[in-house]
């Protein structure tokens, strides 16, 4: 199970849902990006992604908050079952009162060393909306460069190639 400076991230459990759906359903927290309906919809994003932990060997994770035992987040490295096509990625979502913490970006960087160091991957896509500054810098800070806009989606693409090798890594993980 990855720790971070506040977080432990563990993957995610139907008896998890409620504790998800909190944030994961709140109309002002993902009013910039997909918000799960009713509790049934967290119940089903959960078994989606984690059926695709099963054949990719990662997907989100719970963001339990060190000290308190406190559920605060949800996301990390994974392929959206709904839209595989775009490939790995790195997504992130954390109840308001957590924000501004930083939160997001130890997320984002635990992501990035299991995408570089476990699976190797080439590369790993990101997508914010225009409005949403702080994802965005949370982003670009990770190494992640503007690709477009993707209107469709009503995002735009960010993507981070991986280092070229472990020396890169180290001080690039060094400055954060």
């Amino acid at each position: 199970m990855p720790v971070t400076r506040h977080l432990l991230l563990r993957p995610s459990l139907l008896s998890d849902a409620a504790e998800l759906h909190r944030f994961l359903g709140d109309p002002e927290v993902m009013a910039l990006t997909h918000r799960d309906a009713d509790l049934a919809a967290t119940e089903a994003r959960i078994a989606a992604y984690e059926a695709r932990r099963v054949s990719d060997g990662f997907a989100p994770w719970t963001a339990i908050l060190r000290g308190s035992g406190q559920i605060v987040g949800w996301g990390g490295l994974y392929v959206d079952p709904a839209d595989p096509d775009w490939g790995p990625e790195v997504g992130y979502y954390f109840a308001a009162e957590v924000w501004g913490r930083g939160l997001a970006g130890e997320l984002v960087a635990e992501a990035l060393r299991e995408a570089d160091q476990t699976h190797r991957l080439a590369q790993v896509t990101g997508f914010a909306h225009a409005d949403n500054a702080a994802s965005r810098r949370v982003l670009t800070r990770a190494g992640f460069v503007e690709v477009g806009d993707v209107p469709e989606m009503g995002r735009i693409q960010y993507r981070r190639t991986r280092p070229a090798s472990p020396e890169v890594f180290a001080s690039r993980r060094s400055r954060h």
